[in-house]
């Protein structure tokens, strides 16, 4: 486990069909990567969640649900809470408690999306999964207008209204199933590594 900030910041939206997209993604993703994942799902407002006790399982990272202040570390993943909107500032959440809807539509992706965004520019990447509506395209957008990086789930979705609404705004690199998506994250992660290993022994 470590405290250091992570290299990269991986926003992941999704809503009906997600769960299935979000355990194939971390089943088939490293511990190790330096990144830190932050599921933005549609949970219903009232109730408690138990997203990341199921998350937990199909990952060695740590799975916590997110909330005021929390300290964003490299290798954990993160659960948005019911009835909240979810931001970061600097290398931490922000939780807005109740949630607010735009014009009676979801607009959790977006919301933590563009925060990503506008606090880490190029280190971020977002990743629209399985769900219905559009939420997370202007996110997406915003991801691209700073220098990420940006997913979208292919056919492989039980329902693709969210990542075809991402990639009929063309605003999406890859288009994968959730397992090549943890593939090409592997590769940015490795990059990355590489990168900073090089230069650092140019400044020797």
């Amino acid at each position: 486990m470590t405290n250091l900030n992570p290299n990269f910041i991986v926003g992941i939206g999704g809503s009906a069909g997600g769960l299935k997209a979000y355990t194939e993604l971390l089943e088939a993703l490293p511990s190790n990567t330096g990144m830190a994942f932050v599921f933005i799902a549609h949970l219903s407002p009232t109730g408690n969640s138990l997203l990341a006790q199921l998350l937990s399982r199909s990952t060695n990272m740590p799975a916590i649900q997110a909330t005021e202040g929390m300290a964003i570390q490299a290798n954990h993943v993160y659960v948005i809470a019911p009835n909240t909107d979810l931001r970061m500032e600097n290398y931490s959440f922000k939780v807005d408690s109740p949630r607010t809807m735009n014009e009676g539509r979801h607009n959790q992706v977006d919301s933590f999306l563009s925060s990503l965004a506008e606090t880490v520019e190029s280190n971020a990447i977002g990743i629209i999964l399985s769900g219905g509506d559009g939420d997370g395209t202007e996110g997406c957008k915003l991801i691209k207008a700073h220098g990420g990086k940006t997913f979208a789930q292919d056919l492989s979705a039980d329902v693709d209204s969210m990542p075809l609404h991402a990639q009929a705004a063309g605003c999406v690199d890859f288009v994968l199933p959730p397992d090549k998506i943890s593939e090409e994250l592997a590769k940015i992660a490795a990059r990355f590594a590489y990168e900073k290993a090089a230069k650092h022994d140019k400044n020797l």
